[in-house]
């Protein structure tokens, strides 16, 4: 049964026990296409929330939706109490987006940009803070318009969340970092939770979202398929273990709840039991086999003992 809901968080007030994102049937077609077809999820306040899919699955879509840049064709909506479609500047003011397009301003310093962009938020993080967070130090002084791929992205990262927003949307927010830039960026995300931000986020990095998120959704065609914390995703597929050996040019399998039952039973043998290993299913094998892409974890049992 896949949890779209996320228990509260413990003495929270009746304020921060509603969840900062609510969506119900929430339907977007395109023709007689459904990019998104009838999701219903809760995100908690504070919680680090990840979207994972293939591309074309419905993310960036949905992120639009609840952002309030693109129009739903059905279903509820409610983001930090209000409906997107329908909210004004002040509501605006307490989001932060992070989005796949490119910024503007490529003749000003990475500095300068965000010195400028200070001006239109009430509590702004200093520029100072924020150019250490992405780890542009050493291109504070670089126009925008000579940065890397990668180095830009940190720049919309930093502009995303300079206002202190309540809730952070991060559409594929480490796309082009090189590995020390997106550990950095790591950091930035778990000090965003421990103030009490909520983050919303998308990425095909598996890595991320376990590192980062408290619960992930998985979505595939517009729906969502299931919804639990990174150690529990498939937690059906979780329990099966596999036991592999050789016998001759032969390779056996076996798919069990209790291998060392099995294992038990291989090493009261004679002799040694050649290429004997035992797997549990990785986070990958188990999201591949959730949007049906093939994986290494086989449909169903293989074989026995018998």
């Amino acid at each position: 049964m896949t949890t779209t809901q996320a228990a509260a968080r413990p003495g929270a007030t009746a304020a921060q026990t509603e969840p900062a994102v609510r969506m119900r049937g929430l339907v977007k077609r395109y023709g007689n296409r459904a990019v998104v077809d009838g999701l219903d999820l809760d995100v908690v306040r504070g919680e680090v929330f990840a979207l994972l899919g293939p591309n074309g699955a419905g993310k960036t879509t949905t992120i639009e939706m609840l952002e309030g840049v693109r129009e739903r064709d059905g279903g509820e909506l409610r983001v930090l109490g209000a409906d997107p479609a329908r909210a004004g500047r002040d509501w605006r003011a307490r989001i932060g987006v992070v989005s796949q397009g490119e910024g503007a301003a490529q003749e000003l310093s990475v500095r300068e940009v965000l010195d400028h962009f200070a001006g239109y938020h009430a509590t702004p993080r200093p520029t100072a803070e924020l150019i250490a967070a992405v780890g542009l130090e050493e291109k504070a002084g670089t126009r925008v318009g000579r940065l890397s791929g990668g180095q830009r992205r940190r720049l919309e990262v930093a502009l995303g969340v300079q206002g202190r927003p309540e809730l952070v949307f991060l559409d594929e927010p480490t796309t082009g970092m090189d590995p020390v830039a997106r550990r950095q960026f790591w950091e930035l995300v778990r000090g965003l939770r421990a103030d009490g931000t909520t983050v919303l986020l998308t990425t095909h990095y598996l890595d991320e979202a376990a590192q980062l998120a408290d619960r992930v959704g998985v979505v595939a065609e517009g729906r969502l398929v299931e919804v639990a914390p990174p150690d529990e995703l498939g937690a059906e597929l979780r329990r099966l273990a596999t036991v592999r050996w050789t016998e001759g040019a032969a390779v056996h399998e076996v798919r069990t709840e209790s291998p060392a039952a099995v294992l038990r039973d291989l090493l009261a043998g004679p002799g040694d039991v050649p290429g004997l290993t035992v797997n549990r299913p990785s986070l990958e094998d188990v999201y591949l086999s959730l949007v049906g892409s093939p994986s290494t974890v086989p449909a169903e049992p293989e074989g026995d003992l018998r």
